[in-house]
């Protein structure tokens, strides 16, 4: 990506995390940007391939961040899904995922502009579920349910703020998962053969 268009992807981003996407429209982004319209289809061809690359940023940003923390983070006994739950729910990172699951509603409604983008999306994230899951724990069908159980648990979240339920109702999940493990080795062994 040229450093121009980074840096005017940088500048949307900042743009869609206090505005949102809702309502959007390129002659008034472009203005608050300081910018023309035809500059923006020049970099991202149109609403749609400039949402894309939104998309992909957040991702990208949120993943490097989430790499970061797994990276830096002390062995202890916390679940990785729950630590990983007080990470996404700070502020700081809450405002991506915002804007993440607004573009992803988008998204949704426009299949066929974003089939390919969502699909990268979801085995990226797919992917850092799994590997960031320990032993017995770490298999595809588990990363799926949990990625589902967090989505649905911080989409929650940024509708209600209700910190305390919902950290409860993750909690609970998690003990359920600890629980089963020994469901899950049947599970793969029924599997196996």
């Amino acid at each position: 990506m040229s450093t121009r268009k980074q840096v005017i992807l940088d500048e949307v981003l900042e743009y869609l995390l206090e505005h949102g996407v809702s309502g959007l429209s390129l002659r008034p982004l472009a203005g608050a940007l300081n910018t023309s319209p035809r500059m923006l289809m020049f970099h991202f061809k149109s609403k749609e391939g400039l949402l894309q690359d939104v998309m992909q940023e957040v991702n990208r940003r949120l993943q490097t961040k989430l790499s970061a923390l797994a990276a830096t983070a002390p062995r202890r006994r916390t679940a990785p899904l729950k630590m990983f739950w007080e990470w996404a729910t700070r502020r700081d990172n809450l405002v991506y995922f915002r804007l993440l699951y607004e573009t992803q509603i988008v998204a949704i409604l426009n299949p066929e502009e974003y089939a390919v983008t969502m699909k990268q999306s979801a085995l990226d994230w797919r992917g850092l579920a799994l590997q960031s899951m320990s032993e017995p724990f770490r298999e595809q069908p588990l990363a799926d349910v949990c990625i589902a159980v967090f989505d649905g648990l911080l989409f929650d979240f940024i509708v209600t703020g209700e910190r305390r339920r919902l950290t409860s109702a993750l909690d609970r999940f998690i003990s359920i998962v600890r629980q089963g493990v020994g469901g899950i080795d049947q599970y793969k062994s029924r599997k196996a053969h």
